[in-house]
């Protein structure tokens, strides 16, 4: 029998607004709406695009000194959060005792404590890990009773301005506690597609009045999952579960610039995180396969899973996220190959159904990033 999936605080919009529901991350969450993923994709990368990320998780630290509460977190993480200034956030990654990646996430130094967003799909873990990792005069506090909207696209600023106008000067990994229509959010200046926006986390029961006002601009329209995909990957961005996993070291990911230098060897705070020896020897010698991003011929996307074999057909790594990207009218794909086939213009070739599809080794991201940073 399976298990019962739980509702997003919208739920009751999206089947209003006509999306198609499908199970994700233990919710029932909107794939797409009735303007389809192509063009709710088109239509964040040229206004602006609302999504429903309640289903994340979101975590709030607290201690009596946000020194020890950093220090704690930094025996968990290979970053620095005790330099991380109030106000600003920083990408991050929960490693285990072999380096590999728990979860990626974003934390954020909201003055009197350290808020965290994490993944869906990982919440319970990363819950049930930091409570048993973490010392008791740590307290983490899920926060199950808020909400989290992404605004995502060119418009969104604009339109954010018009309710709270104190978004226009925040820059890019900037978070700030503010009053939207008379509610208390936490808004960030970041996001999921590549493109400037916002994430915006606030109290369950006020979320249907701000999406409401929100899908009164003309520049805004509701974005599914499906969009949000293919958003992600032309921004060359991860998902957990598909491009990083327990198995995955953030070098082998390519993610060793959310390393800061302070905790790499030679740094005043070196090591001392879950998994340092491993990703410590990885940052000084490399990582025996990496990830890379692919540009398929043909029209046809090419799938997780795929394999990915060298000219002379051995098999040299495997596809971890594939699609169509709308904006670049062409099939994209992300994946990991052995460090010595990772050069870029090399082609390699994916096994579709038992034919070979040629490949190029192409940079990421496969659309320029547009945050506002200054």
């Amino acid at each position: 029998m399976s298990k019962c999936l739980q509702h997003t605080p919208l739920h009751a919009m999206h089947l209003e607004a006509g999306a198609r529901m499908a199970p994700f991350a233990g919710y029932n969450m909107p794939i797409q709406y009735p303007l389809g993923i192509k063009h709710e994709h088109l239509h964040c990368r040229n206004q602006a695009g609302l999504f429903d990320i309640s289903h994340m998780g979101q975590l709030r630290l607290r201690a009596n000194n946000m020194a020890t509460a950093a220090l704690a977190l930094e025996a968990l993480m290979p970053m620095d959060i005790l330099t991380l200034q109030p106000g600003r956030q920083r990408y991050g990654l929960l490693t285990n005792a072999n380096g590999g990646i728990l979860d990626d996430l974003m934390i954020t130094h909201a003055d009197d404590h350290y808020f965290m967003v994490v993944n869906g799909a990982c919440k319970l873990n990363d819950i049930a890990h930091l409570q048993a990792s973490l010392p008791q005069s740590i307290t983490l506090e899920t926060l199950h009773n808020q909400a989290l909207l992404a605004l995502q696209g060119p418009a969104a600023v604009n339109v954010l301005e018009q309710l709270t106008p104190v978004v226009r000067e925040m820059k890019f990994m900037q978070g700030k506690a503010l009053s939207m229509l008379g509610t208390h959010c936490f808004i960030s200046r970041a996001g999921y597609t590549g493109e400037d926006g916002f994430e915006i986390s606030l109290p369950a029961d006020k979320a249907p009045e701000l999406v409401k006002h929100l899908l009164e601009f003309d520049a805004v329209q509701w974005i599914g999952l499906g969009a949000r995909d293919c958003l992600r990957l032309e921004a060359g961005l991860c998902l957990y579960g598909h491009d990083l996993d327990s198995n995955t070291t953030p070098v082998a990911a390519g993610l060793s610039w959310a390393i800061q230098p302070n905790r790499r060897l030679g740094g005043d705070r070196s090591g001392g995180f879950l998994g340092s020896d491993n990703i410590l020897t990885e940052l000084k010698s490399g990582s025996s396969h990496c990830r890379i991003g692919l540009l398929p011929q043909g029209r046809a996307p090419i799938r997780q899973g795929s394999e990915l074999c060298a000219n002379n057909g051995a098999i040299i790594g495997r596809v971890t996220s594939g699609s169509f990207g709308p904006t670049l009218n062409a099939p994209i794909a992300m994946g990991y190959v052995m460090s010595q086939h990772t050069m870029v213009g090399n082609q390699v070739y994916a096994i579709v159904r038992g034919q070979q599809r040629p490949c190029k080794i192409t940079p990421m991201p496969f659309v320029p990033h547009r945050y506002h940073r200054s």
